[in-house]
């Protein structure tokens, strides 16, 4: 079944709002998903109007034809809960996952049963934007994971829960062939010390090579920091991100020492004062106006040894 093509595009205006406009920059289908509208179904029939919409994700994904330019908008008030490994797995190349809404009306996906559940990019060209996740249980791993090349998330954001102690280990894992990633404007907001399992990272990559990352604000009690590359990956390049650690480890990134790249204009903060650390193991990497903070009150320093 294809859906219509007569559908509207969600985009980003200044001051964060969504605006509404024809989209005519692809010729692919477009679904709609609803779990609210007492018309949802799961069935033949469905989907292509926002007035008989789909009831799930994965099963509008799996109406999808690869590369073809589709696109789901998923409806303001959406929610799913996602209790196993794969629970939403967009595995047809080239789809696009819009969601409606603003702040607690945006599609919310929840995770919860399995600490290995998880919303999965695993095939190519994929773009997810404007949803929002959120931690069902304690001790999740990974539950945002990217496992395939060229994708995006897109002004995505993901809560923790410190009023019952869930605390995620690594909220987004990116793997060996999520090259050329983009993550623009991600946002994780934690008051860390919650009393769950202690944190990794927020955004962790497995050597994915050309990974951008940029626009954040994560704020995490996690060891190795707000983004860790944790075998080392080739060209990255983050910036312009706002990133502090609470964390007694003091640092805001985790290279490794044969990690390659630009890291500029980010400003971060750590917990102890006198500390200096921020960002670590840069020896391959090229660093532009990064400034760090090791105090409540006090203007950053720049970041790391200025060239000769």
């Amino acid at each position: 079944m294809a859906g219509s093509k007569t559908a509207l595009f969600a985009r980003k205006i200044p001051g964060g709002v969504l605006a509404i406009e024809d989209q005519s920059r692809t010729t692919g289908d477009r679904y709609y998903v609803d779990s609210g509208a007492s018309t949802a179904s799961d069935a033949a029939g469905s989907g292509d109007n926002p007035d008989r919409p789909f009831a799930t994700l994965d099963f509008a994904i799996g109406q999808c034809t690869a590369n073809n330019g589709d696109i789901i908008y998923v409806m303001p008030g959406h929610a799913e809960t996602i209790t196993a490994d794969s629970g939403v797995d967009i595995d047809v190349a080239g789809v696009t996952v819009i969601g409606l809404g603003e702040g607690a009306d945006r599609p919310t996906f929840t995770f919860t049963t399995a600490v290995t559940a998880d919303f999965k990019l695993a095939a190519a060209n994929t773009t997810v934007q404007n949803l929002l996740f959120v931690a069902g249980i304690d001790a999740l791993t990974g539950p945002i994971e990217v496992g395939a090349a060229d994708c995006k998330l897109i002004d995505i954001e993901y809560r923790d829960d410190a009023v019952n102690n869930y605390e995620t280990t690594d909220v987004v894992t990116v793997l060996t062939a999520g090259h050329r990633l983009l993550i623009d404007g991600f946002k994780f907001i934690s008051d860390g010390g919650a009393g769950g399992t202690q944190q990794e990272s927020v955004i962790n990559l497995v050597s994915a090579d050309e990974v951008e990352i940029r626009n954040c604000h994560i704020v995490c009690d996690a060891a190795q920091g707000c983004i860790e590359d944790a075998t080392a990956s080739a060209q990255v390049n983050i910036h312009d991100n706002l990133l502090e650690s609470t964390h007694a480890n003091d640092v805001c990134i985790t290279l490794q020492a044969t990690t390659t790249g630009l890291i500029h204009r980010n400003f971060c903060k750590i917990a102890t004062d006198s500390q200096v650390t921020w960002i670590t193991a840069t020896n391959d990497c090229g660093l532009f106006e990064n400034y760090g903070v090791n105090a409540d009150g006090e203007t950053g320093k720049l970041i790391g040894t200025v060239s000769t």
